[in-house]
């Protein structure tokens, strides 16, 4: 059943295709501090939009470590203060993994949870819209999962609406898994698994390397890149296997109140 969520300067409109007068359902949640318009398109998916609501206060914080196709290191991350730029083969192809190790939103306790996402962009594409998959811990209950989608998919406003790429362009939402998630984070040598799709593994750190930080974590916050052994990704129309890789490492903290 597709749909799409419309963004506009009063909130965000969840239409779903085949339903009485467009399937139309709104949750009210401004656009931060970009105040633009944009779309999530969600292909083959379509979540109602619940109760959450735009002011749910939330908090989650941790570590987080991505991998893509581009060459170490990364192009696109701000590298001894200068600003990134296009990615080195002009497509983009990776997976982001979270490890949440303190976290609540609205009194509902996240900590100990994950999240995984898979992705593609164009540089050349108008837009640079992000194709992706998010892969949400099955241990979680439904209304953990709930807030979980809530944050990833920027509903729930926030630090989102600043530092997701896929949360401030156009993109589209290929599909919501709830999947058996597996993180080691440990510096220089982690790894994470979602279900069957996606494999990622650390090889080591790029050595010696200036300050690099990037959007998703936060240039709030340094990090490190490092060199892949495995990022490997089969799901749907997103599909890779590759080997020597960037990757990056960091700790992430994100808000309500941060975007």
């Amino acid at each position: 059943m597709p749909g799409s969520l419309i963004g506009n300067g009063d909130g965000v409109a969840l239409h779903v295709a085949g339903q009485p007068g467009g399937g139309e359902q709104v949750a009210q949640r401004g656009l931060g501090q970009l105040g633009q318009p944009h779309a999530l398109i969600l292909s083959g998916y379509a979540r109602p939009v619940t109760e959450l609501g735009p002011h749910l206060p939330w908090r989650i914080s941790g570590t987080y470590l991505e991998a893509c196709n581009c060459e170490a290191i990364c192009p696109c991350r701000r590298i001894g203060g200068r600003q990134g730029g296009r990615s080195t083969y002009g497509i983009c192809m990776g997976s982001l993994s979270w490890q949440i190790e303190q976290g609540e939103a609205g009194g509902v306790d996240l900590a100990g949870l994950r999240t995984v996402l898979a992705c593609r962009y164009d540089d050349d594409e108008p837009g640079s819209p992000w194709s992706f998959v998010l892969y949400v811990d099955e241990r979680a209950d439904e209304r953990r999962r709930e807030v979980l989608e809530g944050i990833f998919l920027g509903r729930l406003g926030g630090t989102p609406e600043a530092q997701f790429p896929w949360v401030w362009k156009p993109s589209e939402v290929l599909a919501v898994r709830h999947v058996e998630i597996e993180i080691d984070h440990t510096p220089g040598r982690g790894w994470f698994r979602a279900g069957r799709n996606v494999s990622v593994r650390v090889r080591a750190p790029v050595e010696p390397q200036e300050t690099v930080t990037c959007v998703i974590p936060g240039h709030d916050r340094p990090g490190r890149e490092v060199v892949t052994d495995e990022l490997s990704v089969e799901d749907g129309p997103l599909e890779y296997v590759l080997a020597d890789t960037c990757g990056y490492e960091a700790t992430f903290d994100y808000s309500s109140d941060g975007g």
